[in-house]
């Protein structure tokens, strides 16, 4: 998770709404839906400890596995920021992954997701590149599917790649009316391109076809991420009237994938 922005000067994609004749459907093949009493762990994995550990952007946060930060309730995720000193840190949380257990490449990947909104928090729901204990960050690869930080209710989706040795990014906003509220946030992603939508809106697009501009990284498996970072370079620290605990809230996870039918005919 990068902040947006900081894309290299060279980097020109294009809109593109490209029709193809052969009908296509989605078809489901992996969900969370969050309705049992306990996190699932044949679909999600920790990540746990601190932004030194090989992640994070001077975040303040300690990632536990702990029910008080991760848990199942209400047939929901809840992802929780909690102001205690833990670990020589004076915030926890979690961060939950698929890395190890499920990856995907291509599809329509979704999640419900109601967020706090408090300055100094950074909520994600995002995707990298299966190798990267193998080949690292930007190599891999990376698709912010949500993105917010404090009470701006402005999402940010961006796409995060490895051009000419240096880091490439591209993306775009969206105003949310009443984060606070449940929306629907989803990339579709396929051989030409990355489309991110907010509530069934398309809002941007990003070209991959062919690997143009080095985009090979997103023609590769990817993993899902979710969690919930305390300050970080992007949206700063807390103040004191960030009250805690803060909580991001995830009714489902859902991932499909196309199914064509040659004759032009669903």
């Amino acid at each position: 998770m990068k902040k947006t922005g900081c894309g290299i000067s060279f980097l020109i994609l294009c809109l593109s709404f490209l029709q193809n004749s052969t009908a296509q459907t989605w078809k489901m093949v992996w969900h969370d839906e969050f309705d049992s009493t306990a996190i699932n762990r044949q679909n999600w994995a920790f990540d746990t400890g601190t932004a030194g550990d090989g992640w994070g952007n001077n975040e303040l946060e300690y990632y536990t596995d702990r029910p008080q930060n991760a848990r199942v309730e209400n047939g929901n995720l809840l992802i929780t920021a909690k102001k205690e000193r833990f670990n020589k840190r004076k915030y926890t949380s979690a961060r939950l992954k698929t890395l190890g257990l499920h990856t995907f490449t291509y599809g329509k990947i979704e999640a419900r997701i109601k967020l706090p909104g408090r300055q100094g928090l950074w909520p994600a729901f995002w995707m990298l590149g299966d190798s990267i204990d193998d080949i690292g960050f930007p190599k891999c690869g990376e698709i912010d599917i949500m993105e917010y930080v404090n009470n701006d209710p402005t999402n940010h989706g961006t796409m995060h790649w490895l051009a000419d040795h240096e880091l490439a990014s591209y993306g775009g906003t969206i105003l949310v009316n009443n984060v606070n509220d449940y929306h629907i946030y989803t990339v579709e992603w396929d051989s030409n391109s990355i489309k991110w939508f907010v509530d069934g809106t398309q809002y941007w697009e990003g070209l991959v076809k062919d690997n143009i501009n080095q985009t090979d990284a997103f023609h590769k498996p990817f993993f899902i991420l979710l969690n919930l970072a305390v300050g970080g370079e992007w949206p700063g620290n807390p103040t004191h009237k960030t009250h805690f605990p803060q909580t991001m809230y995830v009714d489902y996870v859902r991932v499909y994938q196309k199914e064509y039918d040659s004759t032009g005919t669903k």
